[in-house]
């Protein structure tokens, strides 16, 4: 005996599709944000002289795995730093030529802020991606890049699925603005 579905598969489509726009509407919003921070966090990025360390706790640590994978793979020395990992020996790995990508929808995980001290006295610079522009790790960074969203495309608006495409699709930018990439 199967169990019975939790959506009716006539809503499936309708859901999809919904999910879909709201997504999309996240990353066009995006758009109306770039500015002249995106240019500086960029240009950042093409001047490190050691590697990209992306870091993340939760979700936004799963997308900041996924953009250190892709700038690896397009050529650019790239490390994920797991943000809990970090306090226990790994900030060891992050100098002064580096880069530091932190994500952070809220901008106030304590995982993410603990390692942000010793990065700043090391002088790695900070680019932050988070939503909330008053955030104690937005006003850390010599960056901040804004990738809030109105919601997310979780019927209970809590799976943080609008706002970690939005990073992903903000950093895809860089890709394709520096390397002249797509993201694989």
């Amino acid at each position: 005996m199967s169990a019975s579905p939790l959506v009716p598969s006539a809503h499936a489509l309708e859901m999809a599709l919904d999910v879909l726009q709201i997504e999309a509407s996240a990353v066009l919003a995006l758009a109306g944000r770039l500015d002249d921070r995106f240019t500086r966090a960029v240009e950042l990025l093409l001047h490190c002289r050691g590697r990209v360390v992306v870091s993340g706790i939760g979700k936004s640590g799963h997308i900041a795995r996924k953009i250190a994978a892709t700038l690896a793979s397009t050529g650019t020395p790239a490390i994920f730093v797991h943000a809990a990992e970090a306090a226990h020996g790994d900030l060891g790995m992050i100098t002064r030529d580096d880069v530091l990508v932190a994500l952070s929808y809220s901008g106030e995980g304590d995982e993410l802020l603990t390692m942000l001290p010793v990065a700043k006295r090391e002088g790695t610079p900070l680019i932050a991606m988070t939503g909330n522009a008053a955030s104690s790790l937005a006003r850390l960074a010599d960056v901040h890049l804004d990738v809030r969203v109105d919601k997310e495309a979780c019927p209970l608006n809590l799976a943080p699925t609008s706002s970690t495409t939005a990073m992903l699709a903000l950093m895809q930018q860089h890709f394709e603005q520096t390397l002249g990439v797509t993201n694989s």
